[in-house]
Protein backbone atom coordinates (compact mmCIF):
# COMPACT_ATOMS: atom_id res chain seq x y z
CA UNK A 1 0.00 0.00 0.00
CA UNK A 2 2.74 2.35 0.71
CA UNK A 3 3.89 1.76 -2.72
CA UNK A 4 0.98 2.45 -4.21
CA UNK A 5 0.21 5.53 -1.73
CA UNK A 6 3.86 7.24 -3.15
CA UNK A 7 3.39 6.45 -6.56
CA UNK A 8 -0.82 7.82 -6.64
CA UNK A 9 0.78 11.08 -4.57
CA UNK A 10 3.71 11.21 -7.26
CA UNK A 11 1.32 11.47 -10.08
CA UNK A 12 -0.53 13.89 -8.29
CA UNK A 13 2.39 15.86 -8.23
CA UNK A 14 3.37 15.71 -11.75
CA UNK A 15 -0.12 16.65 -12.50
CA UNK A 16 -0.02 19.59 -10.44
CA UNK A 17 2.93 20.59 -11.83
CA UNK A 18 2.07 20.35 -15.49
CA UNK A 19 -1.28 22.37 -14.63
CA UNK A 20 0.19 25.02 -12.83
CA UNK A 21 2.93 25.58 -15.33
CA UNK A 22 0.00 25.58 -18.25
CA UNK A 23 -2.01 28.36 -15.39
CA UNK A 24 1.25 30.66 -15.08
CA UNK A 25 2.18 30.43 -18.81
CA UNK A 26 -1.65 31.16 -20.10
CA UNK A 27 -1.78 34.13 -17.58
CA UNK A 28 1.35 35.96 -18.51
CA UNK A 29 1.46 35.35 -22.51
CA UNK A 30 1.49 37.96 -24.68
CA UNK A 31 2.76 38.10 -28.30
CA UNK A 32 6.55 40.00 -28.33
CA UNK A 33 8.44 42.44 -31.10
CA UNK A 34 4.84 43.85 -32.16
CA UNK A 35 4.94 47.56 -31.86
CA UNK A 36 1.05 49.17 -31.45
CA UNK A 37 2.02 52.33 -33.18
CA UNK A 38 0.36 54.72 -29.99
CA UNK A 39 3.40 56.74 -30.06
CA UNK A 40 2.88 58.23 -33.93
CA UNK A 41 1.01 61.17 -33.46
CA UNK A 42 -0.99 61.05 -37.01
CA UNK A 43 -1.07 63.83 -39.34
CA UNK A 44 -4.62 65.31 -40.45
CA UNK A 45 -6.37 64.35 -43.87
CA UNK A 46 -6.80 67.19 -46.44
CA UNK A 47 -10.22 67.85 -48.27
CA UNK A 48 -11.35 65.73 -51.09
CA UNK A 49 -14.22 65.00 -53.42
CA UNK A 50 -15.09 60.99 -52.09
CA UNK A 51 -17.91 61.42 -55.19
CA UNK A 52 -14.98 62.44 -57.68
CA UNK A 53 -12.96 59.84 -56.26
CA UNK A 54 -15.49 56.89 -57.28
CA UNK A 55 -16.24 58.24 -60.61
CA UNK A 56 -12.05 58.70 -61.56
CA UNK A 57 -11.71 54.71 -60.39
CA UNK A 58 -14.79 53.99 -62.35
CA UNK A 59 -12.88 55.92 -65.21
CA UNK A 60 -9.67 53.70 -64.28
CA UNK A 61 -11.58 50.97 -65.09
CA UNK A 62 -12.45 51.43 -68.18
CA UNK A 63 -9.03 51.25 -69.55
CA UNK A 64 -8.08 47.52 -70.27
CA UNK A 65 -4.64 46.81 -69.28
CA UNK A 66 -4.80 43.32 -69.13
CA UNK A 67 -1.88 41.33 -68.65
CA UNK A 68 -2.37 38.26 -70.95
CA UNK A 69 -0.63 35.37 -70.38
CA UNK A 70 0.36 35.58 -73.62
CA UNK A 71 2.15 39.29 -73.89
CA UNK A 72 1.51 39.77 -77.70
CA UNK A 73 -2.44 39.85 -76.88
CA UNK A 74 -1.74 42.38 -74.15
CA UNK A 75 -3.07 46.14 -76.07
CA UNK A 76 -0.36 47.76 -75.08
CA UNK A 77 -1.91 51.26 -76.18
CA UNK A 78 -4.15 50.69 -72.86
CA UNK A 79 -1.15 51.61 -70.89
CA UNK A 80 -0.30 54.83 -72.62
CA UNK A 81 -3.90 55.98 -72.46
CA UNK A 82 -3.61 55.31 -68.51
CA UNK A 83 -0.14 57.27 -68.08
CA UNK A 84 -2.45 60.12 -69.80
CA UNK A 85 -5.52 59.42 -68.12
CA UNK A 86 -3.28 59.95 -64.73
CA UNK A 87 -1.71 63.06 -65.67
CA UNK A 88 -4.92 64.98 -66.53
CA UNK A 89 -7.08 63.99 -63.91
CA UNK A 90 -4.50 64.49 -60.79
CA UNK A 91 -2.37 67.51 -62.00
CA UNK A 92 -1.28 68.71 -58.44
CA UNK A 93 0.38 65.89 -58.46
CA UNK A 94 2.03 65.80 -61.43
CA UNK A 95 3.27 69.06 -60.93
CA UNK A 96 4.90 67.86 -57.76
CA UNK A 97 6.31 64.55 -58.69
CA UNK A 98 8.88 63.86 -61.26
CA UNK A 99 7.58 61.16 -63.73
CA UNK A 100 9.71 58.76 -65.40
CA UNK A 101 7.85 56.04 -67.78
CA UNK A 102 9.95 53.20 -67.88
CA UNK A 103 10.29 50.92 -71.45
CA UNK A 104 8.36 48.56 -70.11
CA UNK A 105 5.49 51.23 -69.14
CA UNK A 106 6.60 50.72 -65.22
CA UNK A 107 5.92 53.78 -63.60
CA UNK A 108 8.38 55.51 -61.19
CA UNK A 109 7.28 58.65 -59.28
CA UNK A 110 8.95 60.71 -56.86
CA UNK A 111 8.33 63.75 -54.82
CA UNK A 112 11.37 65.17 -53.61
CA UNK A 113 11.76 65.79 -50.01
CA UNK A 114 13.20 68.59 -48.56
CA UNK A 115 15.65 66.81 -46.19
CA UNK A 116 17.72 64.32 -48.57
CA UNK A 117 19.41 62.50 -45.60
CA UNK A 118 16.70 61.48 -44.56
CA UNK A 119 15.47 58.01 -45.75
CA UNK A 120 12.74 57.86 -48.35
CA UNK A 121 9.31 56.06 -48.86
CA UNK A 122 8.04 53.85 -51.47
CA UNK A 123 4.28 53.41 -51.91
CA UNK A 124 3.48 50.94 -54.82
CA UNK A 125 0.39 49.96 -56.73
CA UNK A 126 0.41 48.27 -59.86
CA UNK A 127 -1.42 48.70 -63.30
CA UNK A 128 -2.24 45.93 -65.09
CA UNK A 129 -5.53 43.30 -64.18
CA UNK A 130 -6.21 40.20 -65.07
CA UNK A 131 -8.56 38.86 -67.91
CA UNK A 132 -12.47 38.10 -67.38
CA UNK A 133 -12.79 34.58 -67.66
CA UNK A 134 -14.08 33.74 -70.93
CA UNK A 135 -18.02 32.71 -71.14
CA UNK A 136 -18.96 34.54 -67.56
CA UNK A 137 -19.39 38.21 -68.76
CA UNK A 138 -22.77 37.79 -68.61
CA UNK A 139 -22.23 36.30 -64.51
CA UNK A 140 -21.41 39.85 -63.77
CA UNK A 141 -24.45 42.45 -62.04
CA UNK A 142 -22.39 45.04 -64.34
CA UNK A 143 -20.29 44.94 -67.08
CA UNK A 144 -16.56 44.11 -65.96
CA UNK A 145 -15.18 47.15 -67.47
CA UNK A 146 -17.75 49.88 -67.50
CA UNK A 147 -16.69 51.11 -64.06
CA UNK A 148 -20.09 51.46 -63.40
CA UNK A 149 -21.15 53.44 -60.20
CA UNK A 150 -23.51 51.77 -58.08
CA UNK A 151 -25.07 50.31 -54.99
CA UNK A 152 -22.56 52.51 -53.01
CA UNK A 153 -19.95 50.98 -54.76
CA UNK A 154 -17.68 51.00 -57.68
CA UNK A 155 -17.89 47.52 -60.00
CA UNK A 156 -15.30 46.15 -62.59
CA UNK A 157 -12.47 44.33 -63.02
CA UNK A 158 -9.70 46.03 -60.92
CA UNK A 159 -11.05 47.91 -58.74
CA UNK A 160 -9.53 45.87 -55.62
CA UNK A 161 -6.85 44.23 -57.32
CA UNK A 162 -5.08 47.19 -57.70
CA UNK A 163 -6.47 50.11 -59.38
CA UNK A 164 -8.87 51.28 -55.98
CA UNK A 165 -4.60 51.36 -54.79
CA UNK A 166 -3.59 53.26 -57.74
CA UNK A 167 -6.25 55.77 -57.75
CA UNK A 168 -6.58 56.13 -53.75
CA UNK A 169 -2.33 56.90 -53.83
CA UNK A 170 -2.70 59.19 -56.49
CA UNK A 171 -6.32 60.97 -54.94
CA UNK A 172 -4.52 61.22 -51.62
CA UNK A 173 -1.28 62.73 -53.11
CA UNK A 174 -3.50 64.93 -54.89
CA UNK A 175 -5.31 66.15 -52.01
CA UNK A 176 -1.99 66.59 -50.40
CA UNK A 177 -0.62 68.93 -53.41
CA UNK A 178 -3.16 70.87 -53.31
CA UNK A 179 -2.85 71.79 -49.79
CA UNK A 180 0.56 72.83 -49.62
CA UNK A 181 1.60 70.08 -48.18
CA UNK A 182 5.69 69.58 -49.05
CA UNK A 183 7.20 66.42 -47.73
CA UNK A 184 10.41 65.97 -45.36
CA UNK A 185 11.86 62.84 -47.20
CA UNK A 186 11.17 61.93 -50.33
CA UNK A 187 8.27 59.88 -51.73
CA UNK A 188 8.66 57.15 -54.27
CA UNK A 189 5.67 55.72 -56.25
CA UNK A 190 6.28 52.76 -58.34
CA UNK A 191 3.54 51.60 -60.26
CA UNK A 192 4.22 48.27 -62.23
CA UNK A 193 2.83 47.05 -65.80
CA UNK A 194 2.94 43.61 -65.59
CA UNK A 195 2.49 42.27 -61.53
CA UNK A 196 -0.11 39.82 -62.43
CA UNK A 197 2.27 38.19 -64.67
CA UNK A 198 5.63 38.34 -62.80
CA UNK A 199 6.77 41.78 -61.87
CA UNK A 200 9.09 42.25 -64.39
CA UNK A 201 8.25 46.26 -64.09
CA UNK A 202 8.47 46.27 -60.64
CA UNK A 203 11.86 44.31 -60.61
CA UNK A 204 13.30 46.66 -63.27
CA UNK A 205 12.11 49.39 -61.07
CA UNK A 206 14.39 48.47 -57.52
CA UNK A 207 16.98 48.18 -60.23
CA UNK A 208 16.78 51.45 -60.81
CA UNK A 209 16.78 52.53 -57.59
CA UNK A 210 19.34 50.46 -56.43
CA UNK A 211 21.54 52.15 -58.71
CA UNK A 212 20.70 55.69 -57.83
CA UNK A 213 21.42 54.65 -54.30
CA UNK A 214 18.14 54.89 -52.70
CA UNK A 215 17.56 52.93 -48.96
CA UNK A 216 13.71 53.19 -47.99
CA UNK A 217 13.02 53.14 -44.29
CA UNK A 218 9.85 50.94 -45.62
CA UNK A 219 8.11 50.04 -48.78
CA UNK A 220 4.41 49.09 -48.94
CA UNK A 221 2.59 47.88 -51.17
CA UNK A 222 -0.87 45.55 -51.59
CA UNK A 223 -0.75 42.06 -49.99
CA UNK A 224 -4.00 42.23 -46.66
CA UNK A 225 -6.49 43.66 -45.78
CA UNK A 226 -8.60 44.39 -42.20
CA UNK A 227 -10.37 41.20 -42.10
CA UNK A 228 -13.79 41.34 -40.29
CA UNK A 229 -14.13 37.77 -39.20
CA UNK A 230 -10.41 36.60 -38.52
CA UNK A 231 -10.42 33.40 -37.69
CA UNK A 232 -9.20 32.88 -34.25
CA UNK A 233 -11.09 35.83 -32.73
CA UNK A 234 -13.97 35.53 -35.33
CA UNK A 235 -13.77 39.76 -35.29
CA UNK A 236 -12.06 42.25 -36.72
CA UNK A 237 -7.90 42.35 -37.38
CA UNK A 238 -5.25 44.61 -39.41
CA UNK A 239 -3.45 42.07 -41.31
CA UNK A 240 -0.09 43.41 -41.85
CA UNK A 241 1.90 41.67 -44.60
CA UNK A 242 5.67 41.20 -43.19
CA UNK A 243 7.05 38.40 -45.90
CA UNK A 244 6.39 36.67 -48.63
CA UNK A 245 6.19 33.49 -49.74
CA UNK A 246 9.01 32.11 -52.33
CA UNK A 247 7.95 31.04 -56.32
CA UNK A 248 8.75 28.08 -57.87
CA UNK A 249 8.12 25.72 -60.58
CA UNK A 250 9.67 22.27 -60.56
CA UNK A 251 9.52 20.37 -64.02
CA UNK A 252 9.85 16.49 -63.84
CA UNK A 253 10.03 14.65 -67.04
CA UNK A 254 10.16 10.88 -67.22
CA UNK A 255 11.74 9.64 -70.58
CA UNK A 256 10.32 6.33 -72.31
CA UNK A 257 10.86 4.12 -75.62
CA UNK A 258 7.10 5.36 -76.63
CA UNK A 259 5.42 3.32 -79.40
CA UNK A 260 1.93 2.09 -79.91
CA UNK A 261 -0.53 1.78 -77.13
CA UNK A 262 -1.68 -1.59 -78.62
CA UNK A 263 1.69 -3.21 -77.09
CA UNK A 264 2.73 -1.38 -73.89
CA UNK A 265 5.72 -2.55 -71.66
CA UNK A 266 5.07 -2.85 -68.02
CA UNK A 267 5.69 0.45 -67.17
CA UNK A 268 5.12 3.56 -69.59
CA UNK A 269 6.35 6.70 -69.18
CA UNK A 270 3.71 7.95 -67.32
CA UNK A 271 3.29 5.59 -65.03
CA UNK A 272 7.10 6.53 -64.12
CA UNK A 273 6.06 10.23 -63.82
CA UNK A 274 3.14 9.18 -62.11
CA UNK A 275 5.46 7.29 -59.01
CA UNK A 276 7.34 10.01 -59.39
CA UNK A 277 4.72 12.71 -58.53
CA UNK A 278 3.38 10.42 -55.62
CA UNK A 279 6.35 10.14 -54.20
CA UNK A 280 6.98 14.30 -54.04
CA UNK A 281 3.64 14.88 -52.94
CA UNK A 282 3.60 12.21 -50.47
CA UNK A 283 6.67 13.59 -48.84
CA UNK A 284 5.46 17.05 -47.54
CA UNK A 285 6.97 20.16 -45.78
CA UNK A 286 5.94 19.63 -42.10
CA UNK A 287 3.55 22.27 -40.70
CA UNK A 288 5.67 24.42 -38.35
CA UNK A 289 5.29 27.16 -35.54
CA UNK A 290 7.07 29.44 -36.60
CA UNK A 291 7.39 32.52 -38.76
CA UNK A 292 5.00 35.70 -39.29
CA UNK A 293 2.22 32.84 -39.27
CA UNK A 294 3.11 31.79 -35.46
CA UNK A 295 3.43 35.74 -34.99
CA UNK A 296 -0.19 36.25 -36.08
CA UNK A 297 -1.59 33.07 -34.14
CA UNK A 298 0.11 34.47 -31.08
CA UNK A 299 -1.02 37.97 -31.42
CA UNK A 300 -4.79 36.59 -32.35
CA UNK A 301 -4.97 33.87 -29.45
CA UNK A 302 -3.41 36.48 -26.70
CA UNK A 303 -6.85 38.58 -27.93
CA UNK A 304 -8.97 35.37 -27.80
CA UNK A 305 -8.23 33.92 -24.25
CA UNK A 306 -9.34 30.90 -23.27
CA UNK A 307 -8.07 27.61 -24.32
CA UNK A 308 -7.05 29.14 -27.57
CA UNK A 309 -4.42 31.32 -25.73
CA UNK A 310 -3.42 28.45 -23.42
CA UNK A 311 -2.71 26.20 -26.35
CA UNK A 312 -0.66 29.13 -27.91
CA UNK A 313 0.77 29.79 -24.44
CA UNK A 314 2.05 26.04 -23.90
CA UNK A 315 2.98 24.60 -26.91
CA UNK A 316 5.45 22.34 -25.33
CA UNK A 317 2.43 20.63 -24.20
CA UNK A 318 -0.56 21.03 -26.93
CA UNK A 319 1.86 21.65 -29.60
CA UNK A 320 0.85 18.56 -32.15
CA UNK A 321 -3.28 19.63 -30.87
CA UNK A 322 -2.45 22.87 -32.17
CA UNK A 323 -0.88 21.96 -35.44
CA UNK A 324 -3.86 19.47 -36.35
CA UNK A 325 -6.10 22.85 -36.01
CA UNK A 326 -3.87 24.67 -37.92
CA UNK A 327 -3.87 22.10 -40.79
CA UNK A 328 -7.03 21.39 -41.18
CA UNK A 329 -7.97 23.52 -44.29
CA UNK A 330 -5.52 23.96 -46.95
CA UNK A 331 -5.99 27.93 -46.50
CA UNK A 332 -4.85 28.04 -42.75
CA UNK A 333 -1.81 25.61 -43.49
CA UNK A 334 -0.75 27.19 -46.21
CA UNK A 335 1.00 29.60 -43.75
CA UNK A 336 2.95 27.34 -41.91
CA UNK A 337 4.64 25.18 -44.43
CA UNK A 338 5.93 25.15 -48.02
CA UNK A 339 3.25 23.81 -50.13
CA UNK A 340 3.57 21.45 -53.02
CA UNK A 341 0.96 21.49 -56.02
CA UNK A 342 1.19 19.77 -59.15
CA UNK A 343 -0.98 21.69 -61.74
CA UNK A 344 0.18 20.66 -65.46
CA UNK A 345 0.66 17.41 -67.16
CA UNK A 346 1.85 16.78 -70.46
CA UNK A 347 2.50 13.40 -72.22
CA UNK A 348 1.10 12.02 -75.30
CA UNK A 349 -0.02 14.17 -78.70
CA UNK A 350 -2.61 10.95 -79.62
CA UNK A 351 -4.50 8.77 -77.29
CA UNK A 352 -3.23 5.82 -78.91
CA UNK A 353 0.52 6.53 -78.78
CA UNK A 354 2.82 5.69 -76.01
CA UNK A 355 4.84 9.31 -75.17
CA UNK A 356 8.47 9.26 -75.39
CA UNK A 357 8.66 12.22 -72.87
CA UNK A 358 6.50 12.87 -70.70
CA UNK A 359 6.20 15.67 -68.01
CA UNK A 360 4.43 17.34 -64.95
CA UNK A 361 4.78 21.26 -63.14
CA UNK A 362 4.91 21.19 -59.65
CA UNK A 363 4.13 24.85 -58.24
CA UNK A 364 6.12 25.38 -54.78
CA UNK A 365 5.22 28.48 -52.70
CA UNK A 366 8.08 28.59 -50.26
CA UNK A 367 7.97 28.85 -46.50
CA UNK A 368 10.12 31.79 -45.27
CA UNK A 369 12.38 29.46 -43.55
CA UNK A 370 12.87 26.68 -46.88
CA UNK A 371 14.49 27.71 -50.23
CA UNK A 372 14.33 26.28 -53.44
CA UNK A 373 17.90 24.59 -52.73
CA UNK A 374 15.99 23.03 -50.18
CA UNK A 375 12.55 22.25 -52.54
CA UNK A 376 15.04 20.66 -54.81
CA UNK A 377 17.00 18.52 -52.43
CA UNK A 378 13.59 16.85 -50.92
CA UNK A 379 12.22 16.12 -53.98
CA UNK A 380 15.03 14.11 -55.67
CA UNK A 381 15.39 12.49 -52.31
CA UNK A 382 11.32 11.10 -52.55
CA UNK A 383 12.28 10.11 -56.24
CA UNK A 384 15.52 8.41 -55.02
CA UNK A 385 16.58 6.26 -58.41
CA UNK A 386 13.58 6.67 -60.41
CA UNK A 387 14.07 7.27 -64.17
CA UNK A 388 13.30 10.90 -64.02
CA UNK A 389 14.99 14.29 -64.43
CA UNK A 390 14.15 17.21 -62.37
CA UNK A 391 14.60 20.84 -63.12
CA UNK A 392 13.11 24.50 -62.87
CA UNK A 393 10.81 25.58 -65.48
CA UNK A 394 12.04 29.03 -64.98
CA UNK A 395 14.79 30.44 -62.05
CA UNK A 396 13.00 30.21 -58.74
CA UNK A 397 11.79 33.55 -56.64
CA UNK A 398 13.11 32.74 -53.24
CA UNK A 399 10.90 33.79 -50.06
CA UNK A 400 11.12 37.57 -48.96
CA UNK A 401 12.95 38.40 -45.73
CA UNK A 402 10.87 39.02 -42.85
CA UNK A 403 9.96 42.55 -42.23
CA UNK A 404 10.02 44.54 -39.02
CA UNK A 405 7.27 44.48 -36.21
CA UNK A 406 8.72 47.37 -34.30
CA UNK A 407 10.36 49.16 -36.91
CA UNK A 408 9.48 53.14 -37.02
CA UNK A 409 7.85 51.97 -40.73
CA UNK A 410 5.87 49.89 -39.29
CA UNK A 411 4.62 52.06 -36.76
CA UNK A 412 3.64 54.20 -39.27
CA UNK A 413 1.51 51.93 -41.07
CA UNK A 414 -0.05 50.50 -37.74
CA UNK A 415 -0.98 53.74 -36.77
CA UNK A 416 -2.54 54.94 -39.87
CA UNK A 417 -4.47 51.59 -40.48
CA UNK A 418 -5.09 51.82 -36.41
CA UNK A 419 -7.38 55.32 -37.01
CA UNK A 420 -10.18 53.98 -38.97
CA UNK A 421 -10.04 50.30 -37.39
CA UNK A 422 -9.92 51.23 -33.12
CA UNK A 423 -11.14 48.10 -32.29
CA UNK A 424 -9.21 45.41 -34.73
CA UNK A 425 -6.48 43.18 -33.19
CA UNK A 426 -3.01 44.38 -35.24
CA UNK A 427 -1.07 41.25 -36.57
CA UNK A 428 1.61 40.62 -38.55
CA UNK A 429 0.61 37.82 -41.74
CA UNK A 430 2.56 35.72 -44.31
CA UNK A 431 1.47 36.75 -48.11
CA UNK A 432 1.05 33.28 -49.60
CA UNK A 433 0.98 34.86 -52.94
CA UNK A 434 3.24 36.74 -54.57
CA UNK A 435 3.14 41.11 -54.86
CA UNK A 436 5.86 43.62 -56.73
CA UNK A 437 6.85 44.51 -53.19
CA UNK A 438 9.01 41.44 -53.14
CA UNK A 439 11.40 43.18 -55.65
CA UNK A 440 12.32 46.41 -53.16
CA UNK A 441 14.16 43.88 -50.37
CA UNK A 442 17.31 45.52 -51.53
CA UNK A 443 16.44 48.86 -51.55
CA UNK A 444 14.18 49.23 -48.16
CA UNK A 445 14.45 48.81 -44.71
CA UNK A 446 11.28 46.53 -44.56
CA UNK A 447 8.54 46.08 -47.09
CA UNK A 448 4.77 45.98 -45.76
CA UNK A 449 2.00 44.42 -47.72
CA UNK A 450 -1.48 45.59 -46.76
CA UNK A 451 -4.55 47.32 -47.78
CA UNK A 452 -7.08 49.28 -45.75
CA UNK A 453 -10.06 47.68 -47.05
CA UNK A 454 -12.70 46.09 -44.79
CA UNK A 455 -13.99 42.53 -45.93
CA UNK A 456 -15.13 39.50 -44.65
CA UNK A 457 -13.38 35.99 -45.40
CA UNK A 458 -16.40 35.96 -48.03
CA UNK A 459 -16.13 38.80 -49.87
CA UNK A 460 -12.30 38.28 -50.54
CA UNK A 461 -13.31 35.51 -53.22
CA UNK A 462 -14.41 38.60 -55.73
CA UNK A 463 -10.59 38.95 -56.20
CA UNK A 464 -9.90 37.82 -59.66
CA UNK A 465 -13.20 36.65 -59.48
CA UNK A 466 -16.77 37.40 -60.66
CA UNK A 467 -18.70 41.01 -59.28
CA UNK A 468 -14.79 42.41 -58.32
CA UNK A 469 -16.00 46.03 -56.49
CA UNK A 470 -15.01 48.29 -54.44
CA UNK A 471 -17.58 49.89 -52.11
CA UNK A 472 -17.36 53.75 -52.04
CA UNK A 473 -16.75 53.43 -47.92
CA UNK A 474 -13.57 51.20 -48.58
CA UNK A 475 -12.44 54.26 -51.02
CA UNK A 476 -12.36 56.72 -48.43
CA UNK A 477 -10.69 54.22 -45.96
CA UNK A 478 -7.77 53.65 -48.68
CA UNK A 479 -7.59 57.19 -49.12
CA UNK A 480 -7.90 58.34 -46.01
CA UNK A 481 -5.11 56.06 -44.90
CA UNK A 482 -2.72 57.32 -47.70
CA UNK A 483 -3.01 60.68 -47.10
CA UNK A 484 -2.34 59.84 -42.99
CA UNK A 485 0.78 57.47 -43.54
CA UNK A 486 2.35 60.10 -46.36
CA UNK A 487 1.56 62.82 -44.12
CA UNK A 488 2.70 61.36 -41.37
CA UNK A 489 5.92 59.41 -42.32
CA UNK A 490 7.32 62.01 -44.76
CA UNK A 491 6.41 65.21 -42.92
Amino acid sequence: MGRRRRILFGGLAIVAIVAGTVAIRTATFAPTDIADGSDVRLAAVPDYDLKAAAANLGAAVQIRTISHQDSTENEIAEWDRLHRWLAATYPAAHMAMTREILPNRTLVYRWAGRDARRAPIILMAHQDVVPVTEGTEEDWKYPPFAGIVAEDAVWGRGTVDDKGSLVALFEAIEALAKGGFVPERSIYLVSGHDEEVGGSGAAAAAALLKARGVRALYTLDEGSVVLRDTPVIDGPAILIGVAEKGYATLKVTAEAPGGHSSMPPAETGVTTLARALLAITDDPFPIEMRGPGAAMVEALAAHKGGTTKMAVANQWLLGSVLKRQLSASPSSAAAFHTTIAPTMLEGSPKENVLPQTASALINYRIAPWNSSAEVMARARAAVGDAPVTLSWARPPNEPSRVSSTRSQGWKYVVAAARADAADAVVAPFLVVGATDSRSMGDVSEDVYRFMPMHFTLKETAMIHGTNEHMKIDSLRRMIDFYARLIATSAG
